[in-house]
This record gives C-alpha cells, structure tokens and sequence, in this order.
C-alpha cells in the first residue's frame, strides 16, 4: 500500500478485486458483511433460492425485521416466518421483529472498523461512523455477495470534511448533516464518499456520527467514514465488542477529490422543510408555523442521547394538547436503557405516544400526520406522500427541535424556552438483549430447514431481454428528483405485497400517474413494451429494487433521463432496463409522453461506443443519447438481467 491515502481508499485497497482505483472506474470488492431488512430482504432470499444457493459465504449476513411490522393481517406474518426459515436455511443471523432498526442494531452487535458491507437499504452507509466502508445497493447484488461473488461499483471520489470547533448549546449532530445538505442539496455527493475528519471529532461520539453518516444517503453519496479512533473503542466496550476495534484513520498527508471545512462553534438550529432533505433553511425563518406533531427517532436519530435529551426536557412538563409527540425508539437495547433509568417515565407522563422499536413512520408504516398539518421529525427523508399522508408537510429537525416544538404547540427554537441544556449521563455498558438475535444453524441443521411461503409469496418472474431494435411508447415524462417513493410507494397500503410482484406493480408510479399501471398493461397484453422520461437525479431515495423490478414486470424496457441516482441507476440495470441520459439536456424538451421512441443496433452500439440515437415517430429530430455502462454491465443487458447473467456463469 503506498503512503498517503485516505480511508476510502485504504480500505478499497485491501479488499480490491478487479479493475483500478481510478475515479469512474468499474471496480470489484470482496464482501465482509450483508445487511438486509425486511422490505428488500424477502426479494434478496427469493433471488437466493433462484440461485439454488446452500449457505451464504460471506463473513456475517444478518436478516432484520424492522419495516413491515404492522400486522393487519396475513401478509407481513407470513413474511416474517419466511424471513426466518430463510435466515435459518442459507445461514444469515436473524433479528425478530420488535427488536429495533437494522442501521443501529448492527452498530451495536455486528459493525467493525475497515469491513466493507453492503445492504439493501440506502441508509447502510450508516454503518461508516463505525469505519466501516458501508455501502446500499439493491437486493439482488447483495444475494451475489452472499453468494460469493464480488460487488461491483464505480470507484467513488472523495469529499473531504475538517470539523473544527465544538457545537454550541441546542445544536447536534443533526445540524451539522443538515448543513451538508444545505451546501450540497440532495445529489452533491453523487459518486463520492464522504470522510470526516479534524479535531471536532472530539466532540461526536458513535451516534452523533451515525447520524451523519446515515443521511449521507440524503446528499447521494456513496458512503460516508469517520476514523475508527478513541470514540470508537470507547463505543464497542460499551457494547462489550473491544476486540473488534482497530485504529484506521487517513494518513497525515492524504489528499482528497474535493475539501470543505464546517467550524461546528457556527452552527445554528437547522430544519429542511417540505418535500426535499435539501430544502434546508435557518429554524429562525420558518419558528412559530403551526403543528400537528413531533416524531422522535428512527435510523437517522437512533442514539441514546437523542431520546434521553428529548426526556429530559419534558421532565415534569406536558406537551400541547394539539400535538402528538410520537416516540419511535431505534433499538429494543434502547428502550430497555432508557425504562431502567426512568428517562421513559418522563416521556410517557408528558404525554408521548410511544411506539414500537423499527422504522414506523419513518417509511410510512403507521404515525402518518393529519391532512394538511405540519409534521416534525427526526427522519432522514421527506419526500411527498412518503409519511403516508397525500400532500404531506414533514419537516426535518433535530431532537432538540422537535421536542422544543412539542412543548410549545408550534415549530419552536429550543434556545428561546430559557431552559438549561440538559446534561446526558454517558453510559458505561449498554443493555444487550441477545435473545431477540438468533444466531445462524450449522450447516447441517440449515441443510434440514423448508423454507416457510405463505399464499403472498410468488417467485420472481422470468425477464426476457431488451430488443436489439425497439419501438417504445413513452408512458410518463417526469420533473427532476423523482424518488423512489414516488416509482413504487412504501407504506401500510403498499409494502405488504413486496413479495408479490404481480399484485405491487399495480402501484408503480402511482404517487405520479395512477393510470400508469393500467396503460402498461393495456401494452403489455399487446405484446408492446414501453419507456419513461426523468430529468436529474432520477430515482434518488430508497434502494428497494421494486422500483425497477415492479415497472420492468410491466414492460418497462427504457428510462431516458438528464442524471440517475446511483442505486436506482444499478437496480435498473439489474433487472434488465436500459437507462440512458441525454447528450445535450435541451433534448428532453422534445419528447413528450405519448411518442414513440425508436432506437436500432442497440447492442452494437452500446458495445462500440458511448452514444446512441433516438428518432422520434413522426417527427425529423434526431436525440443523441449516451451510456455510462461497464463492459459486465452490457452483458447484464444482454442476458435479461443480473440473475440470468449469473447463471450463465
């Protein structure tokens, strides 16, 4: 290894596979650790079974239940059993439902410092504020790392942030991302990992780095790290896992892509408002607005701290009567500290409405505001309808913020309620409930395991091949920064059906176009298949590849847009769509839903060079289009899919 690296490339280096460490580059990485939950996992164990897989070959593979915990009926029950069959026959730890959020969980057993993981969660680059290089993809490349197979990404440049200064009173963690975002919006680090580094990161222990590294995933990036340093030991004594730790931190002298400095004394109360993480403004220019409620946790605010500070400040007091103050503990360890050292007595006599440990409102799964009111919360994301209110108002805060708020009726600055900023007891051994973490069988035990599908499970449908020649009817034509929320909805209503590919591609789109699903179809019988139109960022958000498996099931086989999001970009890919940006970006204009798209010798063009070209029907416009594909990825195309290339190796 030569001298002078950051950490990203350090551990790049020591897990490198195949291609180079150059920027932009298509490289391989050996796979450590695999996180999945509940709302990808299902897919990720089908993909498993396809691949007639015997046991995952992976160092650790874990398997959470923390989204689709609500049981009106059946289907997520059922589910849950089949994670667990599942879990027990190709060797995975299994976490039950109830025992908390995958994101922190696995910082408190599993994470360690200079691992590469990746999950099928967008929030896995959580786990870098343990310095691991941590990395969400969709589902079916995490079954090909179980598998065995090496996970392929384009080598990410590196951001390099100095935190100087100390935070002032009233300000956290959350602040300090929120600041981020402020200066880069939702796609400034799109291809980059962010590191951290500088002497302020004396002052953020493991969670205040969990929160940073979490909504890394708001900014696009590829991963978030801090060094594993004294903050880190301290971390996973406390959870009694000192033998994991290993100093890694950046040497002296490296040198990164791009280089910003955030002094933390500076920083003031930040809050994002509706609908965008990037949408970030001064909590001064938008105090006194109205509020319906004030929501507390999920994986981008799981630590103790920030239940303990928002109990402390309720102590003895009440919350208004016209907000509800929702409490969404992280981990089941969690919930367990704070009974014992009575911080929940405080917030349940204040009022709060404590709820189960998992995601919950955070993706749309129960705690969805009224109609038309303000909602409060410690969530990574915002995105419209994403609550699981239609024309939602969700704004992103701090603890601090949102409890302040709750106290007061209306969206409050904590520094005006003249109250003396709570001092929160650092614990020295953390609560570890181990029972609620099944451990894998052993491989003769696996082999005896049947997996558990109850009537709501259906096995992934086969995937033909794009055409070489196409002529494609665009269904939708869509603005910038649709996310993946928007292609395929989370929540109560929709979730459920994850397993069943024929029944939740009847919500594709359905926040945009109801109608989509219906004229896709009406294609589909016909033999015809069909393209859509995005501008930039297209498919920011979540990592669940329903979001290109349910509108490929429908005969989806184009996505032309002005940039993608890198998950939905992949998972597109994966699934056997082309996605293709526009060479000159004034060429959106002149295609409008309802035209034809043709494109011939796709494959030969795709092979011999970077750039394609489009008629539309009816029209003399000629569009040029262009490719950022790898060779390997050319063949994904070709075979139909990631699961059909896989078999042909």
């Amino acid at each position: 290894m030569t001298m002078n690296m950051n950490m990203t490339q350090k551990i790049i280096h020591s897990h490198l596979i195949e291609g180079e460490m150059k920027s932009g580059e298509e490289i391989a990485l050996k796979v450590d650790q695999t996180l999945c939950q509940d709302a990808t996992g299902t897919l990720v164990m089908l993909e498993l079974e396809a691949m007639q897989l015997d046991r995952v070959k992976t160092e650790l593979s874990v398997q959470y239940v923390d989204h689709n915990l609500i049981q009106e009926d059946y289907k997520n029950a059922d589910d849950h059993l089949f994670l667990q069959s599942a879990a027990q026959r190709f060797g995975l730890w299994f976490s039950r439902a109830g025992n908390g959020v995958s994101h922190p969980l696995h910082m408190e057993y599993f994470g360690k410092p200079g691992k590469v993981m990746v999950g099928s969660d967008s929030h896995t680059c959580a786990g870098g504020a343990l310095g691991m290089l941590s990395i969400g993809t969709g589902g079916l490349e995490v079954a090909m790392a179980m598998a065995g197979h090496p996970f392929f990404v384009k080598m990410p440049k590196v951001m390099g942030i100095k935190l100087t200064g100390k935070m002032p009173e009233w300000v956290s963690a959350k602040d300090i991302i929120l600041e981020m975002l402020r200066r880069y919006n939702v796609k400034g680090g799109v291809g980059y990992v962010i590191e951290y580094y500088g002497e302020g990161l004396k002052h953020l222990d493991l969670w205040d780095r969990h929160v940073i590294a979490n909504m890394g995933a708001e900014l696009g990036a590829t991963g978030t790290l801090f060094p594993s340093d004294k903050e880190t030991l301290q971390f996973l004594k406390q959870h009694g896992r000192e033998q994991d730790w290993i100093a890694l931190s950046s040497d002296k002298h490296a040198k990164y892509d791009k280089e910003d400095e955030i002094d933390l004394s500076k920083l003031e109360p930040l809050i994002a408002l509706p609908s965008s993480p990037g949408n970030v403004k001064s909590l001064r220019e938008v105090k006194g607005r109205d509020l319906y409620q004030a929501y507390i946790g999920s994986s981008a605010n799981p630590g103790y701290r920030d239940f303990a500070i928002a109990a402390e400040m309720v102590k003895d007091k009440q919350v208004s009567p016209n907000v509800s103050f929702d409490i969404n503990p992280a981990t089941r360890n969690m919930l367990e500290e704070l009974a014992e050292n009575g911080l929940l007595g405080n917030l349940i006599h204040s009022g709060a409405r404590i709820h189960q440990t998992g995601c919950n409102g955070c993706i749309g799964m129960g705690q969805a505001p009224a109609t038309g009111r303000n909602s409060l919360r410690t969530v990574p994301r915002n995105f419209p309808g994403r609550s699981g209110t239609d024309e939602d108002s969700v704004y992103l805060c701090s603890p601090e913020v949102a409890t302040a708020s709750a106290l007061k009726g209306v969206i409050t600055d904590p520094r005006d309620l003249g109250l003396s900023y709570p001092k929160i007891k650092k614990i020295k051994k953390i609560m570890m409930n181990k029972d609620m973490m099944q451990s894998p069988l052993s491989p003769a035990e696996s082999k005896q395991v049947k997996l558990v599908k109850g009537p709501n499970i259906k096995s992934i449908p086969e995937l033909k091949p794009i055409s070489d020649h196409v002529k494609l009817t665009v269904l939708l034509k869509m603005g910038d920064n649709i996310s993946t929320d928007e292609i395929l909805p989370a929540g109560a209503r929709v979730l459920p059906f994850r397993s069943n590919i024929p029944k939740i591609s009847e919500f594709a789109f359905d926040r945009i176009d109801a109608t989509y699903s219906k004229r896709a179809n009406a294609l589909k019988e016909n033999n015809e298949q069909h393209a859509v139109i995005g501008g930039e960022n297209y498919g920011q958000g979540s990592s669940r590849e329903h979001a290109a498996l349910a509108p490929r099931y429908l005969g989806l086989q184009l996505v032309i847009a002005k940039s993608f999001a890198r998950i939905h970009w992949q998972n597109l890919i994966n699934f056997g769509i082309l996605p293709l940006t526009f060479v000159n970006p004034e060429d959106y204009k002149k295609i409008n839903q309802g035209d034809v798209v043709l494109i011939k010798n796709i494959f030969d063009s795709l092979k011999s060079g970077k750039q394609l070209e489009a008629t539309i029907e009816g029209k003399a416009d000629k569009i040029i289009l262009q490719h950022q594909l790898s060779k390997r990825q050319i063949e994904v195309l070709e075979a139909g899919g990631l699961i059909n290339w896989a078999k042909l190796k």
